[in-house]
């Protein structure tokens, strides 16, 4: 059987822990400073991939 490769892209985004996924919350990246505080504060908190999400994208990171 051929090995499946990386996927870079989804591998820079998804963190992978013991048990689960963690993935970080949409908006964060950029244009932080025109955003407000209590924004830019929740998405610090990352989120877990639910299983499903889990499941289909654990082969791939």
């Amino acid at each position: 059987m051929p090995k499946i490769k990386t996927h870079k892209g989804t591998a820079k985004v998804l963190n992978k822990r013991k048990n689960d996924i963690k993935i970080g919350k949409p908006g964060s990246r950029h244009n932080t400073g025109s955003k407000s505080a209590s924004f830019n504060r929740g998405c610090r908190n990352g989120s877990n991939l639910s299983k499903a999400d889990q499941n289909r994208l654990k082969n791939i990171i």
